[in-house]
């Protein structure tokens, strides 16, 4: 699997993230391996975690995903050639969440201990905190980065000026910036005022901020949870629409043309847009995965790109309801 680094870091991943979010809990520790190991063999690297995972289904607590991280790496002496990152900010029990510089050292603490290493490849802000001032929180990741126990920051949830105002407030202080940002995205664009709770959406405005400053893009929520192949899954409300209508029509088209299904066609646009957007792809079962994985190999030619990049757009409308 072809590697690629991570903005202005020095971290190289592989071209596909695999999410975990449902790991070790919804997903038993038996076909979590499976999965796991899968993504290893097909030369996958670069693991997605978080500190609450997934503490919102019923009978966890938060860490488990983390903790069969951990064990998976232990018990597969894997831990070198994997990257892995994990967030902090939301609350789950015994946790109350926040950016603050303790929150910040303490779930650190507790991250490393699930995942039984002593650094984390990158480590997330996991959504904003107006309330604890943004030289606490970047001076708190500095350390951690000066002490050896982080690689690299990154913002996940955080709205663009937010971001930027953290990273002119490092600079100036010669501290560590974020090198990666973490945002919902996919095909599908989202209708006026959507509202996904927490979740922030990847914008137009962010990819210039990304592409001017050289910070990695990083894209979760990517196939909408099998929307895209799925007569039993609807297209989610926030993107149904027209422009929903437009856009499935020209993916479809060009999946039919590429012989693929649509999912391998929104991997595949993502890895080719400017800038580019790494995927999560994530599977309950092992096919499901190795389908997303085949998506590498394949190839959008320009003219499939300009379709599926205008289809929708006013000056295109026209075309596809003729």
């Amino acid at each position: 699997m072809q590697k690629v680094k991570l903005g202005n870091s020095d971290v190289a991943v592989s071209a596909l993230c695999f999410g975990t979010d449902l790991i070790g809990s919804k997903i038993d520790r038996e076909t979590s391996f499976r999965l796991l190991d899968l993504f290893r063999e097909q030369g996958g690297t670069f693991i997605d975690t978080g500190n609450f995972y997934a503490a919102w289904l019923p009978g966890c607590q938060g860490g488990e995903s983390e903790t069969t991280i951990g064990l998976w790496m232990k018990d597969r002496v894997a831990r070198n050639e994997m990257v892995i990152s994990t967030k902090l900010g939301f609350d789950y029990p015994g946790c109350p969440g926040g950016l603050s510089a303790g929150e910040i050292e303490r779930e650190c603490e507790k991250s490393l201990r699930r995942l039984q290493t002593d650094c984390l490849d990158l480590f997330y802000a996991h959504r904003d905190d107006a309330q604890t001032p943004l030289e606490e929180t970047m001076a708190a990741f500095d350390r951690l980065i000066r002490a050896g126990k982080v690689r690299t920051i990154g913002a996940s949830n955080l709205r663009v000026w937010r971001i930027a105002e953290a990273n002119t407030v490092s600079r100036n202080h010669g501290w560590a910036r974020y090198s990666v940002v973490e945002q919902r995205y996919t095909y599908l664009r989202p209708r006026h005022g959507a509202d996904f709770g927490p979740q922030v959406c990847i914008t137009e405005d962010l990819k210039d901020y990304c592409r001017a400053c050289g910070l990695a893009l990083i894209g979760y929520s990517v196939l909408l949870q099998g929307a895209y192949t799925r007569s039993d899954r609807p297209v989610p409300a926030q993107y149904a629409g027209p422009d929903a209508d437009l856009r499935l029509a020209a993916l479809r088209q060009v999946a039919r043309e590429v012989g693929a299904d649509a999912n391998q066609v929104v991997i595949a646009w993502m890895r080719q847009s400017d800038p580019p957007v790494l995927p999560i792809v994530a599977g309950s079962r092992t096919e499901q995965l190795r389908q997303n994985i085949a998506a590498l190999e394949i190839r959008l030619n320009e003219d499939q790109m300009q379709r599926l990049n205008t289809a929708g757009d006013p000056d295109t409308k026209k075309a596809w309801l003729r």
